[in-house]
Order: C-alpha cells, then structure tokens, then sequence
C-alpha cells in the first residue's frame, strides 16, 4: 500500500481517535462501571469538623446553616461533630447573624477574621485559620452557598475515611434550571468530575473540589498547608490534592446522598471569569498529571482538526466518518453511565453536541493558563 497524503490524514485521524478510546476504556469507564465499596458506618468512629469561609454570605448562610447543623451524625444521642464558620472581614449583617445562630447551637463555632493577610490572596488564609481553629483532626470543607442533597451528607462523606484514608473527594454539581447556559456549566462540571474520579478510581488522584472536599488536618499540618503556593489567589482545594493525594491515601464518595448543590452563575460573563480563575492553577500540577490531563485534551483537539484535510480527499471521507461514529457511540454509551451516576441525565441527548463544543470552550480559555487572575475570593 502506497503511504499518500490522503492515506497519512486519516492515519492520524486513527491514531488520536484511539487516544482517546484509551481515555474513555482505561479512565473513564472506571467510573461509568462504578460500585460502591465504601463500608457504611451505622455509629460515627471520630468527630469531624466541617469548615465553611463566609464573606458576605448572610442570605446563603440562613438558607443553609440549618442543613449543616441538623445532619445526622450523632453520638450517645448528640451531634458528634462542630459547624465551623469562618467570617471573612464581612461587610453585611454575617458577624451578627451568626453570633445569634452561635447562642442557640452548641456546635457551631464561629471564627471572625477582622484583617486580610497580606501576600495571601484568595482563600487561603481564611481558610488556614478555619483548619487551624478546628477541633477535631477529620475535616470536611464546603461554600456558603452549597446545599447538602441529604442530612446524610456528612455521615456519607465520613464513610470515605474508612481503612485510613486521609482524603475524600466528593461531588457538588450545580442546581438544574431551563437554558443552555445552565446545560453548559453543568456539563462541562460534570466533564471535570468525570476525569478527576475516574482518575482516583485508577489510583492517580490529581485533584478535588472545595465545595465538598475533605482531608484531615494531619495531612495538612505534614504538608505545610498551602505555603508552596499560598501566592496563588486559587487552589485551596486542586493544587492542596495534587500535591499530597497519592494511590493509597484517597477515597471517591460518590452517592447522590453525598452531593452539594449550588446555584450556577447566570450570565456567560461570570462563569467565564469563574472558569479562568480555576483553570489558571493547571500549570502548577505535577507534570505526570499535566501530560495525561493535557494528552486527553489535545488528542480530543487534534482529532477533530485532522479530519479537516479529509473533506478534500472523498475517497477517505467515508473511512473517517466511520470513525468517527465508532467514537461517538463508545463515548456515548460510557458518558451515558457517568451522566446516570452523577444525577445528570439529562445531559445524555447532548453528548455528542458537547462534544463539539468542548472543542470552542478549551480554546476560548487557553489562555488562563497564562495570564494572572485577580487577588480576591469572592
């Protein structure tokens, strides 16, 4: 067979299309096909505290303060865990709301900050200073603004520190309402969370999400908390897990009871500067990380521009559109799964339409891997 440049374009069509098939059949799939195998533990084994940073989140706080504090995680008939909630040089009516709240519940504790760390942007030093604060060594993190999918929450994330492990990743999509907008965040989290459990499950944990997070404070004292990168205004929860998760130390939790939900941003502008804020932190991974996060991406990239060529060469076309719908279908039954398992069903129709659009969105936010974020938090 005579190598032409029509036979060598679609030779690379072939070559990425299996890139990404070992994505979706080494990776992926581990979630797609995923079992529980986390003990259920009827009566708590040790306390845990669960922080929460706050600037300016007296609404959120009243709508979910409660949830926290009313989980089911009791001990000899008493809550077997603190509600700890650091107030970060607030400017509404927080400090007060909470100093009510604090009276009437013997386990909330509040911590009020009354200065900004200087050199420490974003939400480290609050944060730090909730660890620090905290009572007990099992910690469990979230936002303000997420509501927990049950009151089992707490009991189901503890579960993940079974056969001492010391970090629990858990999930917090974003509340479903009608619009693409909101189809696109959702997706696009939902596409995050399918690549950093399938990884855990395949014993390379490179990174987890603040707002249902937890490790303990052991870990975090060995490591020297966020000081490698305490300059860097994000990455209190992914570069913190990328630097000290390894095969033996990480748990998923990933029952729908375990969830946090949040309500998503409602113009494209927002979540734009949202995603840029977060995907600026990549270029600090571990490099076995960056090349296996970086080699999905480029192979999805570079498939899609290889089949270009081919529209100028019919005889080859049909060859690439078969393919093609090779991939779609085996992507499609495997997203489908995650889709399920994650509660986003509702995605699926769109897989293939997602698909495409991937491929848009990766290249409008290249650059924040570049280019300097702002210093605040919120």
């Amino acid at each position: 067979m005579v190598l032409t440049p029509s036979l060598l374009c679609l030779m690379i069509v072939a070559f990425f299309a299996l890139l990404q098939l070992f994505y979706y059949l080494f990776f992926f799939a581990r979630l797609a096909f995923y079992k529980k195998k986390i003990p259920t533990l009827h009566t708590p084994n040790e306390p845990i505290s669960i922080i929460i940073c706050a600037f300016n989140e007296e609404a959120n706080l009243r709508k979910n303060l409660p949830i926290w504090l009313g989980q089911q995680y009791h001990k000899d008939g008493k809550p077997y865990f603190e509600v700890l909630v650091v107030n970060d040089n607030s400017e509404d009516d927080t400090f007060y709301f909470l100093n009510e709240m604090e009276k009437e519940h013997a386990h909330l504790h509040v911590l009020h900050l009354t200065q900004k760390a200087k050199l420490i942007p974003g939400k480290k030093f609050p944060l730090s200073m909730g660890i620090k604060s905290a009572r007990f060594d099992k910690l469990l993190l979230t936002d303000a603004d997420c509501t927990p999918a049950s009151d089992q929450w707490l009991s189901s994330m503890a579960n993940g520190f079974a056969n001492n492990k010391k970090i629990v990743l858990g999930y917090s999509p974003y509340v479903k309402h009608p619009g693409w907008l909101n189809k696109c965040i959702r997706f696009e989290t939902a596409h995050s969370a399918i690549q950093y459990f399938s990884f855990a499950l395949a014993k390379l944990p490179y990174m987890g999400v603040g707002r249902n997070l937890a490790y303990t404070r052991e870990l975090f004292n060995q490591n020297k908390g966020f000081s490698s990168h305490h300059h860097i205004t994000s990455g209190d929860d992914d570069l913190f897990i990328n630097q000290v998760a390894n095969s033996q130390n990480t748990q998923v939790v990933i029952e729908t009871q375990a969830f946090t939900y949040s309500e998503p941003k409602k113009t494209a502008e927002e979540w734009h500067y949202q995603k840029k804020r977060h995907l600026s932190t990549g270029k600090y991974y571990q490099t076995k990380h960056q090349w296996l996060l970086g080699g999905y991406a480029m192979s999805h990239f570079f498939f899609w521009l290889s089949l270009i060529p081919l529209i100028f060469f019919p005889g080859y076309l049909v060859f690439a559109l078969g393919i093609v719908v090779f991939r779609w279908i085996l992507m499609g039954l495997i997203f489908k799964k995650c889709f399920a398992i994650l509660q986003e069903d509702d995605l699926s129709p769109f897989i293939w339409v997602f698909d495409i659009w991937l491929l848009f969105y990766n290249l409008k936010n290249i650059g924040a891997i570049f280019f300097k974020t702002h210093s605040h938090w919120k």
